[in-house]
């Protein structure tokens, strides 16, 4: 959640961020923490009242005489649709202004698919979800399991997306769903999700173990993207191992090539152990197949590995573990904390805690729906919409 500003406070929308901590406040006490004139603060919650971004709380606030209105932030002012879509299966869902769930869908859908198809099916089912639940839409968020250009919202050479190349995600949704559309790899849409059941955290790194292993970054709560918003992409670092596995990126020895998903089903199925995909691995891990608790484990100190050398280099407080692979419980996790324990450096790791997903296969949806609430939600874009 935001903080209270501690600056000058002058726009409509300084004032509901401080209002969006979900305490009620009453003109008097804004006019306090502000410093603004009670004209001004009144002229303010007037505008935000206007477009419904506050509502009056329930109950009025007494100190002896006659009882103070008190304001509060309407959650339920807008909709947000959002999207998490995998390398073969998707979720949507429609939140409120605080990212909680009102209605969503799951589904099998290939990435490989294409663009249009993927995106058209995306826009069939948040039509029907929005018909639902009702509401004005105020942006859609949407996660990709490639490379993003952050700028643009556009994939950029992604390996397991033939046809996505430079495609104009943004603008397509657009015009369809009639929105500002937000677009980004899915990674970074989780460890916004994670980050926001954990906002008393400042530094986060979250790891996804899926068909593909990539992470996202938190750095002082907020999201590192980088220049491009390549940042994050462990899934392509060359990692010592007997296995010289060629990668989809047509590199050998990335981690990805490694311990991903895929190649732990690939090892299973070669050793007579039939797998097509993460899911059944972890199917197999739980019923308790040898060979493939051994392959996760194994899959964990792989990570492991690469993380250690993240930790050193930008000592987080916390790394979470979240993705197909990552429902395998202990197993995944006992093998990233042996290695990270002893190959990182004792100061780095004195308050680490490695621990899994809070919000397991929900963690997409909501980050994608962070994502536009914090850009809707910022104060120079209320700002916008109360003066226009």
């Amino acid at each position: 959640m935001l903080s209270e500003p501690t600056g000058s406070v002058t726009g409509a929308g300084a004032l509901l961020s401080i209002l969006r901590d979900g305490q009620a406040r009453t003109r008097a006490e804004l006019v306090q923490l502000t410093g603004l004139a009670r004209s001004t603060v009144s002229q303010r919650l007037d505008a935000l009242l206007s477009h419904q971004w506050i509502v009056p709380a329930t109950d009025a606030i007494s100190s002896g005489g006659r009882p103070a209105t008190a304001f509060a932030f309407n959650q339920g002012a807008r909709v947000v649709a959002a999207a998490d879509l995998g390398a073969t299966h998707a979720r949507v869902a429609v939140t409120d202004l605080a990212s909680n769930v009102l209605l969503e869908r799951t589904a099998d859908l290939p990435i490989d698919r294409g663009p249009e198809a993927t995106l058209a099916w995306l826009v069939e089912t948040l039509q029907g979800l929005l018909d639902e639940t009702g509401g004005q839409l105020c942006g859609v968020g949407v996660g990709l399991p490639g490379p993003v250009e952050h700028s643009t919202g556009r994939p950029v050479n992604p390996p397991i997306m033939p046809g996505w190349d430079g495609f104009p995600v943004p603008e397509w949704l657009g015009q369809r769903l009639g929105a500002p559309v937000l677009v980004d790899n899915d990674v970074n849409i989780m460890a916004l999700g994670e980050h926001w059941a954990r906002s008393e955290v400042e530094h986060l790194v979250f790891v996804k173990i899926g068909t593909g292993i990539g992470c996202g970054i938190i750095s002082e709560r907020r999201l590192h993207r980088g220049a491009q918003g390549a940042a994050g992409d462990i899934g392509h670092i060359r990692v010592t191992s007997d296995r010289e596995v060629v990668c989809r990126c047509g590199n050998t020895g990335c981690l990805e090539a490694v311990a991903g998903g895929a190649s732990i089903a690939g090892q299973l199925t070669a050793a007579g152990v039939p797998a097509a995909n993460s899911r059944d691995v972890v199917g197999l891990v739980r019923a308790g197949n040898t060979q493939a608790v051994q392959l996760i484990r194994q899959a964990g100190r792989e990570v492991g590995d690469v993380l250690a050398s993240i930790v050193n280099f930008f000592n987080p407080s916390v790394i979470v573990i979240g993705g197909d692979i990552a429902e395998a419980g202990e197993h995944v996790l006992a093998g990233v904390r042996e290695v990270i324990y002893s190959r990182s450096l004792p100061l780095a790791t004195q308050h680490l805690s490695i621990r899994a997903t809070e919000l397991g296969d929900r963690a997409g949806v909501i980050g994608a729906a962070v994502m536009v609430i914090e850009a809707v939600l910022a104060p120079e874009a209320v700002d916008l919409t109360v003066n226009s």
